[in-house]
C-alpha cells in the first residue's frame, strides 16, 4: 500500500512540474552523443529481445533455462504494450516546441495510431520494465539497472520528446508490469 501511495504522489507532483521541465530541461543534441544514444537504446525493445536470447543460451544447462529469458523478454514487451494502449487511449501529444501547454488529438483523427503521442513514454516504459525484471533476476546490480532506466527517461526529457509526467507514469507502469510477471512467473528455487 505504501508503494502505491508513493507512486500516486510522485505522479501527481510530476504534473505540477511538467511545464517548468518542458521549458527548461532541454538538450536538443542529446542523441548526437554516445551517452545519449546508449541511454535511448535501453528503451529499445529489440535490444531486450536479443538480451533474452543471450540469457536463454547462457542458462540452457539449467532445468528451467527458458524462464529467466521469458521474463526478460516479457517484462519490457508487456510494459511496452500497456504503454501503447495507454497512448491510444489518453492521446496526449508530445510537448510543443514553444511553451508547455498540453494538447490532445481527437479520437476521430487516426484512432489506432500512437504517432506523435507522448503519454506514456514508450522508451521509458520499456526501460523500466526491463530494469525492474533485471533487478529481480540480478538483485545485487539493481542500482545499475534502475540508474540506466532513469537515464533513459532523462534523455527523453532532454530531447524534449516528453513531459515529466510521461516518464514518471512510464516508470510506474514498467515496474508494476514486471512485478506482476515476477509474481506469476518467477523462477523456482532449486
Amino acid at each position: 500500500m505504501r508503494d502505491v501511495l508513493i507512486a500516486i504522489v510522485l505522479f501527481a507532483l510530476s504534473f505540477f512540474a511538467d511545464g517548468w521541465v518542458a521549458e527548461h530541461v532541454r538538450y536538443g543534441r542529446v542523441y548526437e552523443t554516445d551517452w545519449g544514444r546508449m541511454l535511448r537504446t535501453f528503451g529499445y525493445l529489440p535490444f531486450w529481445l536479443l538480451a533474452a536470447i543471450a540469457l536463454a543460451l547462457n542458462d540452457r544447462e539449467s532445468r528451467e533455462w527458458w524462464r529467466r529469458a521469458a521474463l526478460l523478454a516479457g517484462a519490457p514487451t508487456a510494459a511496452g504494450i500497456v504503454g501503447e494502449l495507454l497512448k491510444i487511449t489518453v492521446r496526449r501529444m508530445r510537448p510543443p516546441e514553444d511553451g508547455s501547454a498540453y494538447s490532445f488529438r481527437a479520437f476521430s483523427d487516426h484512432p489506432f495510431s500512437s504517432r506523435g503521442f507522448g503519454f506514456p513514454s514508450s522508451h521509458a516504459v520499456v526501460a523500466f520494465g526491463a530494469a525492474a525484471i533485471l533487478a529481480r533476476l540480478f538483485p545485487r546490480a539493481k542500482v545499475v539497472w534502475y540508474a540506466v532506466a532513469v537515464g533513459c527517461a532523462v534523455s527523453r526529457l532532454l530531447a524534449h520528446a516528453h513531459y515529466l509526467s510521461d516518464v514518471v507514469a512510464s516508470a510506474i507502469i514498467g515496474i508494476v508490469v514486471a512485478a506482476l510477471l515476477w509474481r506469476y512467473g518467477a523462477p523456482r528455487q532449486p
